[in-house]
């Protein structure tokens, strides 16, 4: 079955917030990266600091995970900046679970293969709650 995890959007202070996570549960982080580690063809170099992906896992089998919000979407407002991610076991379970959630609300990005190795995609459901479904291919191996 999926598993659940928070995701936090941050308008350009998510290093901050999960360093103090990070002290505050005692734990390292399993991923971290900026977006200047995106390929060359996405990334702005005004932004290159800023957080892409942060997880950090909290207690048992939870990962708390950000990211700071490009500028291009416009700064995030308290209530739509933390968006549900669930992890699949498969392609096909990422797909049943999207297209469910999906239905009646807003994809913000259709699932499709990532360049970090995941098949990845984004919505809004009908009732306001933002989702995030992630397969991560080098878990299949």
């Amino acid at each position: 079955m999926a598993a659940i995890n928070p995701y936090i959007n941050f308008n350009g202070n998510c290093e901050a917030a999960f360093n103090l996570y990070k002290s505050v549960f005692g734990n390292d982080f399993i991923t971290f990266s900026r977006f200047k580690d995106m390929p060359s063809e996405n990334q702005q170099t005004d932004e290159a600091e800023k957080i892409l992906h942060v997880a950090l896992p909290i207690g048992e089998g939870t990962i708390l995970m950000g990211s700071d919000c490009p500028a291009a979407y416009g700064a995030m407002k308290f209530g739509d900046n933390i968006s549900i991610s669930i992890n699949t076991h498969s392609e096909e379970e990422a797909n049943k679970i999207f297209h469910a959630l999906a239905e009646g609300g807003k994809v913000t990005m259709p699932l499709d293969k990532t360049f970090w190795g995941a098949y990845f995609g984004m919505l809004t459901d009908a009732f306001g709650i933002n989702w995030m479904v992630n397969y991560d291919y080098q878990e299949a191996k």
